[in-house]
Formats: C-alpha cells, sequence, structure tokens
C-alpha cells in the first residue's frame, strides 16, 4: 500500500505566514495549498450569492458562519487529486466545531495522518506584518509589505508592474478585530490539536528563508513516519 499523501493544517493568527510557508510546501510537495479565505475573496469578485454573504463578515474582520465554510471545504477535500496529491489547510479550520468536522471529512477521503504547524507570531509583529500588506491588483505573485519586504518601487508591482493596493481586511481597525475574533474563537484549536498529539508548535519570528526550512524539515519528518 502506498503512503498517505501529505495532509497539512497551517494554524496561526492572521498575519502569521500560513499563506508564505504553504507556498513552499506546495512547491516541493505538490499538494496543494487550499485558503479559505482566497476562496471567499473569488466568490467576492464574482459577485456569488456566497461570495455576496461572505463579504458582509469579512469587510467587519469576523468568521464567515461555519455552514458556509463547511461546504466549500468539504467538496474540495474530495476531489481526485487531494487524494492523489494531499492537501495543505490555509486557514482552516478556525473553530473547534469546524475541527471536529474536519475529521469526519478527511476520514471520509482516506486521509487520516495529518501534520498540525501552528505558526507563533507576536502581536506587535502580526500589526505591522498585515497593515504593511500590500498585493497586487493584476497578478497573485505581487504580495509586498512596506515594512518588511517593498516593493522595488512604491506602489507599483515588481512582477507584472500593476497597481499595489491595501485590501480592507488589512486596514488597522479591522485588523484589531480579527486579532480579537482569532483569539476568542480560533486559538482554542492549539490546545485541541496539543490534546490528539498532533500540534507542531513553531515561533515564527526569524528570517523567512530560516523559517522555511524548519517548517519544511517538519514536513519532511511528517512524511516519512506516514510510510510506517
Amino acid at each position: 500500500m502506498s503512503a498517505q499523501p501529505l495532509v497539512m493544517i497551517l494554524l496561526g493568527a492572521p498575519g502569521a505566514g500560513k499563506g508564505t510557508y504553504g507556498k513552499e510546501i506546495t512547491a516541493k510537495y505538490s499538494a496543494p495549498q487550499v485558503s479559505t479565505g482566497d476562496m471567499f475573496r473569488a466568490a467576492v469578485k464574482e459577485g456569488t450569492p456566497v461570495g455576496r454573504e461572505a463579504k458582509t463578515y469579512m469587510d467587519k474582520g469576523a468568521l464567515v458562519p461555519d455552514n458556509v465554510v463547511l461546504g466549500i471545504v468539504k467538496e474540495r477535500i474530495l476531489r481526485e487529486d487531494t487524494k492523489r496529491d494531499g492537501i495543505i489547510l490555509d486557514g482552516f479550520p478556525r473553530t473547534l466545531a469546524q475541527a471536529d468536522a474536519l475529521t469526519g471529512m478527511l476520514k471520509e477521503a482516506g486521509l487520516d495522518k495529518v501534520l498540525v504547524v501552528n505558526l507563533d507570531v507576536e502581536r506587535d509583529m502580526l500589526i505591522k506584518r498585515l497593515t504593511g500588506r500590500r498585493m497586487c491588483r493584476k497578478c497573485t505573485q505581487g504580495n509586498f509589505n512596506v515594512f518588511t519586504l517593498p516593493s522595488k518601487k512604491e506602489g507599483v508591482c515588481d512582477y507584472c508592474g500593476g497597481e499595489l493596493y491595501q485590501r480592507d481586511d488589512d486596514k488597522l481597525e479591522v485588523i484589531e478585530n480579527r486579532l480579537k475574533v482569532y483569539e476568542e474563537q480560533t486559538k482554542p484549536l492549539i490546545q485541541y490539536y496539543q490534546d490528539k498529539g498532533l500540534l507542531h508548535n513553531v515561533k515564527s519570528d526569524g528570517e523567512i528563508g530560516v523559517m522555511t526550512k524548519k517548517v519544511l524539515g517538519l514536513v519532511e519528518e511528517h512524511l516519512k513516519g506516514s510510510k510506517n
């Protein structure tokens, strides 16, 4: 019987680096990175009913209700490429109810060996990362930070020359609410997965290259163990 593909949950507050490390893991191991935030933003852009509903919560920095999130995530987990290549869950689960539901989804898909990594970042650093973040309006590569990773020309994407902008949910008042929501509803997941013996806590405060090697090392150890 072949080894199970990589199934990974990336935990951490907004701005902890889940998207950044997820892309690196996908590049090395082929497991698709799935961000519920990206899914909902795409739905908002397309103007779908679920997108319009999600936008009312996202604009306030609140969590999208579980029933809306779970339907989208389950559909994604049951796709053939997940069973073949695995999956990296970025920003999901966000509540204990979602975590319980996810266990059932993965079992149904035959993916029961899970690596859970929590990216631990100080609050002041999170705020700096988020308020400084600038996204490109034209391409997906353009993800900069005015404090830690500025573009070569202010307001202009290095990759395509598109306009850089600050997302509404990266503004200070929304960020403070997002962090409050995280503390109240999402942070308990750390204890939840720790109790299951699945949690790996990574203090994510160093240089990105160093931290990436540390996270990739955990993935390699996990995959070796999943073959046994």
